[in-house]
C-alpha cells in the first residue's frame, strides 16, 4: 500500500474535500493514512475521518456496505432484503448514513433510514422491529471530533458476531474501492421507493417500550426532584427529555451550550460521561440551580454518567461500576419486593466489571454471567435466551464504561432506558429519606469496598500498533513463566481469553487473579490504539483500596514501560 495506493487515490477519488486533504498531507500522514485497510470487527468500523484506507470516508464507508450487501446477499435465505440505518451528530454522520443507503438501494437491498439523529439503541430497536436482514449506525460513540464508526448489527438487532465479521471483512477485502462499488443516487432511490424514511411512530414505540422498564409499581417517590441534563451535543437530547417528562419528571435543567447537536464538541472535546471534564459544565448548571442530580449521555446515547452529591454536600461523579451496582441492588430489591422476580432469573455483566455485581446478584438469588469485554456480549446472552423463550430470565446488564440496560426490547446499551431508571431510582429513595449516595455507602459496608479503575496507554500508527502486540506477547510469555507477584501480591492464577475459556468466543485478554480479591485485566482496545489496564482491588475502606491499586498500578506501568 503506500505511496503507490496514495497516488491512486489523488488520480481516482473525486470528491473535493478528499482531494484537498490528499494535496496537504505531509509524508507521516500518507504513511498513517495509507499503510492499511481500516479495519472491520465486530463493532465495524472506527477510525479518524480524512482521506485513504485508513480512514473515514466516504469510499471507506461505501466499500464497507459494499462487502456487507454482498455478505447479506450470499447469507440470507429470505426472499426480500432490507436495512436500517441511523445516525448521531458526528461530523459526517449524516453524509456516510446517505452514502451507506446508496449503496445497498444499488445492491436491491431495501432501505430504512432514520430522517434525523438518533440514539444507537433505536437502529437495534427499529432492526428487529421491521424484521430487517441488518442495521447500521454511524456513530464513534464518545471518542474525540476527528472520529466517525460504522457499527453493524445482525437481523436480531444484536451486533455481529466475530464469525460474521470475519465473513464480512473478507467480502469487503475483495473488493476494489473506486472500481467495485454500486451506488444509486440518494434521492433518485428515495423517489422510487428503494430508500425510506423512518417515520416518528418508530421513535414514539421506542420510547413506550422504555416506560415499561421501570420498576417503582406505584411504589412513592419524589419526581419533583430538580436534574441537570446535558446530551454532550449529541442525539439524546429528544428522546432522554422526552422520556423523563411523560413518566412525572418535571424539573429539568438542560445544559444550553451543550443541547444542540454539534460534531465539533465545542465546550467538551472528548464526549465522554466517564470524565469530568466533560462534565464540568454540567455541574457549575448544579451548582447554580441546587441540583439533586446531574445526567450526560455520550453523542450516540447509548452510555449515561451521573453526578450525585456526597455527604459533605458536594457532586461527586459516580464510576460506571458504582452506577452499574445502584442500578442492579435496586431492580432486584424491587422485582423481589413486589414478587415480579422470574423463574431462573439472571443478569449479565462483562469480566472487567465490578465482581461486587456478582455478590449483589447473588444476595437476591439471582446468577451472574459474565461475558467479553464489549456489550454485544451481552445481547448476544439474551439472544440466546430468546431463542429458547427465556428472555424474560434477564434482570439487568451492565459494563464499567456505563452502559446498562433491563428489559429485551433492544439488544445494545441504552442510555434513555438507563436515564429513566436512574431518575426513578434517585426519586423513590428520596421519597424513602434516603440519599443515593449513602445507598453506595450501605452497599460497600454490606459487601466490602471495591474499587475499580481503567486505564489507557496510547500507541498510535504503524509502530504503535507492534509495540502493542510485543507488550500483550510479553504479558503471556510472563504468565506463563509464573508470574509470581504484581506490588507484592501473589497471582493464584492466570485466564488467557485467546484460548475461548468459559464458554466465550476468543479474544485477547488476559486477567491475572490476585490474592486479596485483587485483579489486573490487559486488552488493546477494539475501537482505538490504546492499551487498556483494568484494575480490581477489594479493600477494608476506600483508603486502603485506593492505596493497594496506586502500588499495583505503578508495577503494571513499570512492567509495560520496561518490555
Amino acid at each position: 500500500m503506500g505511496n503507490q495506493e496514495y497516488e491512486r487515490w489523488c488520480t481516482l477519488a473525486n470528491e473535493e474535500s478528499i482531494q484537498k486533504s490528499l494535496e496537504n498531507y505531509t509524508e507521516e500522514e500518507i504513511e498513517d493514512a495509507f499503510y492499511q485497510n481500516l479495519k472491520f470487527g465486530t463493532g465495524g468500523l472506527r477510525g479518524i475521518m480524512g482521506a485513504g484506507t485508513n480512514r473515514m470516508n466516504i469510499y471507506t464507508v461505501a466499500k464497507a456496505s459494499q462487502g456487507l450487501a454482498q455478505y447479506l446477499h450470499q447469507n440470507n435465505t429470505k426472499q426480500s432484503l432490507s436495512v436500517v440505518i441511523g445516525f448521531d451528530s458526528r461530523l459526517q454522520s449524516h453524509l456516510f448514513a446517505e452514502t451507506a443507503a446508496s449503496v445497498f438501494a444499488a445492491n436491491h437491498i431495501h432501505v430504512h433510514i432514520w430522517p434525523f439523529l438518533t440514539p444507537v439503541p433505536t437502529v437495534s430497536f427499529a432492526t428487529r422491529t421491521l424484521k430487517a436482514s441488518a442495521g447500521i449506525m454511524i456513530t464513534a460513540s464518545h471518542n474525540p471530533k476527528q472520529y466517525n464508526g460504522y457499527k453493524v448489527y445482525g437481523e436480531d438487532g444484536c451486533q455481529i458476531t466475530p464469525s460474521a465479521a470475519s465473513k464480512i471483512t473478507a467480502e469487503i477485502n475483495s473488493l476494489d474501492i473506486f472500481k467495485d462499488i454500486k451506488k444509486e443516487d440518494f434521492n433518485n432511490a428515495l423517489r422510487k421507493g428503494e430508500i425510506e424514511y423512518i417515520n416518528q411512530a418508530m421513535l414514539d414505540r421506542f420510547l413506550e417500550s422504555v416506560k415499561k422498564q421501570s420498576v417503582l409499581y406505584g411504589d412513592n417517590s419524589n419526581k419533583a426532584i430538580k436534574i441537570v441534563y446535558t446530551p454532550l451535543n449529541g442525539s439524546g437530547c429528544i428522546p432522554v427529555y422526552r422520556v423523563l417528562k411523560e413518566t412525572g419528571f418535571q424539573n429539568i435543567n438542560i445544559v444550553e451550550e451543550q443541547q444542540n447537536p454539534d460534531g465539533n464538541f465545542p465546550t467538551c472535546p472528548y464526549p465522554n460521561p466517564e470524565i469530568k471534564e466533560s462534565l464540568e459544565l454540567g455541574l457549575q448548571y448544579c451548582k447554580k440551580n441546587h441540583a439533586d442530580l446531574l445526567l450526560a449521555t455520550d453523542p450516540d446515547c447509548d452510555r449515561v454518567g451521573i453526578a450525585i452529591k456526597n455527604t459533605a454536600g458536594d457532586y461527586t461523579l459516580l464510576s460506571g461500576n458504582e452506577t452499574g451496582i445502584l442500578l442492579l441492588d435496586y431492580i432486584c430489591m424491587q422485582r423481589t419486593k413486589h414478587h415480579k422476580i422470574p423463574d431462573n432469573p439472571l443478569s449479565i455483566k462483562t469480566i472487567v466489571s465490578t465482581d461486587m455485581g456478582k455478590q449483589i446478584a447473588e444476595y437476591y438469588g439471582i446468577k451472574m454471567i459474565d461475558v467479553l469485554t464489549g456489550f454485544k456480549y451481552i445481547g448476544e446472552q439474551i439472544a440466546n435466551l430468546e431463542k429458547k423463550g427465556e428472555e424474560g430470565r434477564f434482570i439487568f446488564g451492565f459494563e464499567e464504561s456505563c452502559g446498562y440496560l433491563s428489559g429485551s426490547y433492544v439488544r445494545d446499551k441504552d442510555a434513555v432506558g438507563a436515564s429513566l431508571l436512574i431518575c426513578e431510582m434517585f426519586a423513590y429513595y428520596q421519597a424513602h429519606n434516603m440519599n443515593l449516595y449513602d445507598r453506595l455507602k450501605d452497599l460497600y459496608r454490606q459487601f466490602g469496598y471495591y474499587l475499580n479503575t481503567q486505564h489507557s496507554f496510547s500507541f498510535d500508527g504503524p509502530s504503535g500498533l507492534i509495540r502493542m502486540q510485543e507488550i500483550m506477547q510479553r504479558f503471556r510469555e510472563k504468565s506463563k513463566e509464573g508470574v509470581s507477584t504484581f506490588s507484592g501480591m501473589k497471582v493464584s492464577k492466570v485466564l488467557d481469553y485467546i484460548q475461548g475459556i468459559d464458554h466465550l468466543p476468543s479474544s485477547n485478554v488476559l486477567k491475572f487473579l490476585l490474592e486479596q480479591n485483587c485483579s489486573i485485566v490487559v486488552r488493546p482496545s477494539g475501537t482505538e490504539p490504546k492499551l487498556k489496564i483494568y484494575l480490581s482491588v477489594k479493600g477494608t475502606n476506600a483508603i486502603d483500596a485506593e492505596k493497594i491499586e496506586k502500588n499495583l498500578l505503578a508495577d503494571v506501568q513499570s512492567f509495560i514501560q520496561n518490555v
